[in-house]
């Protein structure tokens, strides 16, 4: 059997068997997985807070390489930081959640990246979220920050529909011109958090709290084709089977189809 035919059977995009873990020490690696874990429960911890919890710890770390460790798992500490000029030619949008009331699907999506630690090394997950029922639209993994795999996650959701409004932070993968020019084709409405404002995207932090600690926390994934398989169950799980309190019992899948159970 062809290696295009075993991907679609299980329904993996077929670049993820060549996906290789990044190459970090086992030091960097074990800091890393703490850092995690520690953002998950405290994401106001900011560069030197991170590095006085690690030396608390017994490890011995300075604030630089803590704030180079944060920078390559995409660790955005949460407050409101001062506005300083940034060479950038992406356009960043304003906020244009503060106050809405959103009360159906499809009104508001948001998307967001998150580190997934690996036995040995890490890759990053992005996913597409409805903010009404939670219903993950769709996800990928990538084992770099480049925005090509935002934008396969991107154009996975808009096979299922169109959103009134986009949000997401301002991270460079999401303000770049091929992430913006395909929503903007769509007449969909661009919205992004304030710089450090991760609640702004408040239901993607919350999913992605709730993967690690019911799916990543409890598995020790060995390659990315093995964490791409197990994630891909947990959200076949999360959307049609995980009851939400929030959502009056139902799943995300109820919830976003339009379903009375």
């Amino acid at each position: 059997m062809t290696l295009v035919r075993q991907c679609e059977l299980v329904g993996l995009p077929r670049s993820s068997l060549y996906y290789q873990p990044r190459g970090v020490s086992e030091e960097n690696l074990l800091l890393m997985r703490l850092m995690d874990e520690q953002y998950t429960r405290t994401p106001f911890y900011g560069i030197r807070r991170m590095t006085a919890w690690l030396k608390g710890q017994g490890h011995e770390v300075n604030h630089k390489r803590v704030a180079r460790l944060m920078e390559e798992m995409g660790l955005e500490t949460i407050y409101p930081k001062p506005k300083t000029s940034q060479a950038s030619e992406n356009r960043v949008y304003p906020y244009l959640l503060r106050n809405v009331v959103v009360s159906q699907p499809d009104q508001v999506w948001s998307t967001d990246i998150t580190y997934i630690r690996l036995s040995r090394g890490f890759v990053y997950l992005v996913a597409v979220l409805d903010w009404f029922s939670r219903y993950v639209l769709s996800w990928e993994v990538s084992v770099s920050l480049d925005v090509g795999f935002c934008l396969d996650a991107l154009d996975r959701a808009l096979e299922k529909g169109k959103p009134a409004i986009f949000n997401s932070d301002q991270g460079c993968q999401f303000t770049s011109q091929p992430f913006t020019e395909r929503l903007l084709a769509q007449d969909i409405r661009i919205s992004m958090d304030g710089r450090g404002r991760a609640l702004d995207n408040v239901f993607v932090e919350r999913l992605w709290r709730t993967v690690k600690q019911e799916e990543v926390y409890l598995k020790d994934y060995q390659t990315v084709p093995a964490a791409i398989a197990s994630l891909k169950n947990y959200f076949q799980f999360y959307n049609s089977e995980r009851l939400h309190q929030s959502l009056g019992y139902r799943t995300p899948e109820a919830v976003y189809r339009g379903s009375a159970v």
